[in-house]
């Protein structure tokens, strides 16, 4: 038998939450002294502590661990259920760790507001160019939507043209639109271009469309990865106020270089304009 404070040590937790696990039923001593009421623990007993720890930090409520516990689940059984339960904590810290970077970056935004100097904004025309295009939808236009798709669809045109034995012509493309039920969702458009040999009436496994020339676009180069372009799309919402123009859409995302470390990606915003 172990006293209680040695089966406190042995099972790396405290004495208190034994007395507590005793109160609720969930772990009761094998023998409590009548005279005294001192507990007693057998060492069989840590195979159940370590049960209760695991299940309680993985966030299991005290009340469900009894319950899984009470049901006598097998090993195999409760193994499962532990990598479940992990998986779903390791998504929810990368969704937490996701969450806190684009707050970084717009608080980097924020203080450097009139300390830094203003991106220089560019109007140009851009030229019609033939694409090879893959759409794909996202919940919304912020970032943490867009990304997961944006990027997957990249590869698969990639893939695809590989496959088709077509080399692209130029920097890829994204282009956003709004999809017609209204409810915040983004269609987002990939494209690579390509030579103007290509039929778009072909069988390709993906689009070949023409983009039309855009007469006016304001354009501002942006440096980094484009999680971090806040800056660089605010400077263009204040040109365009500035100087008489209204939007007339979303921005284009022209990705100029893209190494491996999108730290030092340099991509073209082009947002399409009118004279108000």
């Amino acid at each position: 038998m172990l006293t209680i404070g040695d089966f406190a040590k042995h099972g790396r937790v405290s004495v208190r939450m034994l007395r507590h696990y005793d109160a609720i039923g969930l772990l009761r001593p094998a023998r409590v002294d009548p005279s005294s009421g001192y507990r007693c623990y057998e060492a069989a007993q840590l195979t159940r502590l370590n049960r209760v720890v695991a299940l309680k930090d993985l966030g299991f409520t005290l009340q469900q661990v009894r319950a899984v516990l009470d049901e006598e689940v097998d090993t195999a059984e409760l193994r499962g259920m532990l990598r479940l339960r992990r998986a779903e904590l390791a998504a929810a810290m990368a969704a937490d760790a996701e969450r806190l970077a684009r707050v970084e970056a717009r608080l980097r935004t924020i203080e450097s507001e009139g300390t830094m100097s203003t991106p220089e904004v560019v109007v140009k025309r851009l030229p019609a160019v033939r694409v090879a295009e893959l759409t794909g939808i996202a919940a919304s236009y912020e970032p943490q939507d867009v990304g997961p798709v944006i990027g997957p669809l990249f590869e698969e045109l990639c893939g695809r043209l590989a496959a088709a034995g077509i080399a692209g012509a130029g920097p890829s493309v994204a282009r956003y639109e709004d999809t017609a039920d209204g409810d915040g969702a983004v269609l987002i458009r990939v494209a690579v271009p390509v030579p103007a040999t290509v039929d778009p009436a072909g069988e390709h496994g993906f689009a070949v469309v023409d983009l039309p020339a855009v007469e006016e676009a304001a354009t501002v180069v942006h440096r980094g990865s484009m999680d971090e372009s806040l800056g660089s799309v605010q400077a263009l919402a204040r040109f365009i106020e500035e100087n008489g123009y209204r939007s007339a859409g979303y921005a284009r995302e022209l990705y100029l270089e893209c190494p491996e470390d999108v730290a030092d990606w340099v991509t073209e915003l082009q947002e399409p304009l009118v004279r108000r």
